[in-house]
């Protein structure tokens, strides 16, 4: 009787230890296939799409590509588009509580230390911000859905969750890896906002460095940087749309 219980005692606590977490789906990490090769391929393609169409102007818009190949090459090369970061996560409420804190950084960041640093040096572009041209309430809703659709998701999928992950595929995976993949991906979503000049690039620089920072805190949780990125455009809008902005 006591060995009887005893074994089943110890059945369900290894039950226990092998029972997925609620956010077991946003730490699966499996590696994918062709190693490490095929991924610095990834990074330079995914390296000469963002220049060509940003720096060059000889391609079609870069997060459609961009977003096109972390699809198909998730899908190939884990069998899945979870490892991007795309999984739900099981704590909603974490996961928009990290991305107000992120926003909160970002934008006291930029206002208390990137600005005052590179204000005397550097310049934004006339046209640095398009959403200014956004009239009535038919031009608010519109860019609100470019912003939650092209913006926060596609750039999201694109840099933090592609090409992040890719550039520390490359590196070997290690906390190291990701922290290069945070600082690559980061200079490529500055490089992506050329237009809006020198500072500009800067600020979107440090932007995509408190956006993959949250992607990468959160566990690889993809939706903590889409909403952190969502709700930072939706503030910019707001602000420009009451003329607080320019």
């Amino acid at each position: 009787m006591l060995e009887s219980t005893a074994t089943g005692i110890r059945r369900h606590s290894n039950e226990m230890d092998t029972a997925p977490s609620p956010n077991s789906r946003l730490q699966v990490n499996p590696r994918p296939r062709g190693g490490r090769w095929i991924s610095l391929l990834e990074v330079i393609v995914g390296t000469s799409i963002v220049l060509g169409d940003n720096l060059w102007h000889v391609l079609p818009n870069s997060v459609v590509l961009l977003c096109a190949m972390a699809l198909v090459s998730f899908r190939l090369r884990e069998g899945s588009w979870i490892p991007s970061g795309l999984g739900l996560p099981g704590d909603w409420r974490r996961t928009v509580l990290l991305a107000v804190a992120a926003v909160i950084a970002q934008q006291a960041i930029g206002q208390f230390v990137v600005d005052p640093l590179t204000s005397p040096y550097l310049h934004y572009a006339p046209e640095a911000n398009p959403m200014a041209g956004a009239h009535g309430v038919g031009g608010l809703l519109r860019w609100i859905g470019i912003i939650w659709t092209y913006a926060a998701f596609g750039e999201e999928l694109g840099y933090r969750g592609y090409l992040l992950r890719r550039v520390a595929d490359v590196a070997g995976g290690s906390r190291s890896a990701f922290l290069a993949g945070l600082l690559c991906s980061s200079a490529l979503f500055g490089c992506a906002h050329w237009y809006q000049g020198p500072a500009g690039v800067v600020s979107a620089m440090v932007s995509g460095l408190v956006y993959g920072a949250a992607y990468l805190l959160s566990g690889k949780n993809l939706w903590t940087s889409i909403c952190a990125h969502g709700l930072s455009d939706s503030l910019a809008l707001l602000l420009t749309f009451l003329g607080v902005a320019s």
